[in-house]
């Protein structure tokens, strides 16, 4: 049932990375999970990205990994050793796995494998977010020349594409010993370059052997560049039958609560639910500083216990509570035909093939 499936709460809903030099606000961190866990999540996903911050708290990746350790120490000490973790993360200009300098190559593989650890000293089982080139790294024709698009876009993506795939398959070998899954997102050509499609992550998936390299579907992204419900579905099979098909998030188009939006959940998620058994995540964006100009948010902000004073319209809490209900809802309605389908197909296989009030077995 959908209750049992375990449903994540993105931490985009409150930050844009997760702060641990800053023992403020690694405390309000066990605030939201204590009052979210409270509501019915089982899991987080947290941001994992190395900003400027953590370079110079924990100069070395080795400092950071310890740091995200006792992270997830002060979690199961306080009594929240079931709640599971998911880290979302990204390529960088400086490291970036798709670049034609096998220097910047190289420093992007020992940091996406940091990555890994970092995960792995969370007890989480899935690495995503946008791992092949850099989020929002628009291609120009020369530095400061004028921006590449269409053709010219997807001919230069190409070849960046067989540049990041060595890369990825020596991070997935790697993630394989730390049991961590990499889930690759497509995300749409608003924010960021490619790949923005499922059919060109497929592609690009073709030169990476390693199955521990997959696949994140985000509902967002998939609404606006995707190829349509009965593509999508054929799309959905394929990953899942190549072991390909890591994790989900439900998020709508404006990465507002889903209790306010318009999101297709049958054509989505009916073949999701059909062959993914793992987490779905809820990725909410808030109108924080750090997200509003950059993803053009023009939504008040759901304003944040323990941070914001109080406000008129929802809190961060209230978002997260309504959504929660809402895709428990939705997830209910979808799953029906599935269990009905699967009684089916289990009675027949116990009947060999026949229905046994039609065959006068009754």
């Amino acid at each position: 049932m959908p209750e049992h499936r375990p449903i994540y709460c993105s931490f985009f809903l409150f930050d844009s990375i997760t702060r641990l030099y800053d023992p403020d606000e690694s405390a309000r961190y066990l605030d939201h999970i204590r009052a979210l866990v409270d509501l019915g999540y089982s899991g987080f996903e947290l941001h994992t990205v190395r900003s400027p911050e953590f370079e110079s708290a924990f100069p070395d990746y080795s400092d950071e990994v310890a740091a995200y350790a006792r992270f997830r120490q002060t979690l199961d000490d306080a009594g929240f050793g079931d709640v599971a973790l998911a880290t979302n993360t990204g390529a960088t200009p400086d490291l970036d796995p798709s670049s034609d300098d096998p220097a910047v190559r190289e420093a992007a593989s020992t940091y996406l494998a940091s990555r890994v650890d970092v995960a792995a000293a969370l007890g989480a089982e899935i690495m995503m977010g946008p791992v092949v080139i850099p989020y929002g790294a628009f291609v120009h024709s020369a530095p400061n020349g004028t921006p590449v698009w269409s053709d010219g876009l997807q001919d230069e993506l190409s070849r960046r594409y067989h540049n990041a795939a060595p890369v990825l398959e020596h991070v997935g070998r790697y993630a394989e010993t730390k049991n961590v899954k990499i889930a690759i997102e497509p995300i749409t050509h608003w924010e960021t370059p490619g790949p923005n499609t499922l059919a060109q992550l497929i592609d690009f998936l073709a030169l990476v052997p390693s199955t521990q390299v997959g696949v994140v579907i985000d509902s967002a992204h998939e609404i606006l560049d995707g190829a349509g419900p009965d593509v999508f579905a054929e799309q959905v099979e394929f990953l899942a039958a190549a072991g390909r098909l890591h994790y989900a998030q439900a998020s709508p188009p404006d990465r507002g609560d889903l209790t306010s939006s318009w999101l297709p959940w049958e054509p989505l998620f009916t073949p999701v639910l059909a062959h993914y058994r793992g987490p779905v995540a809820i990725e909410i964006f808030n109108a924080i500083p750090d997200f509003a100009a950059g993803l053009r948010l023009s939504r008040r902000k759901y304003w944040i216990p323990g941070v914001d004073a109080p406000a008129d319209g929802p809190s961060a809490y209230e978002a997260a509570s309504g959504s929660l209900e809402t895709l428990r809802a939705r997830f209910r309605s979808l799953d029906q035909p599935l269990i009905s389908q699967a009684t089916a197909e289990a009675t027949a296989g116990a009947t060999g093939g026949l229905d046994p009030v039609a065959s006068g077995r009754n």
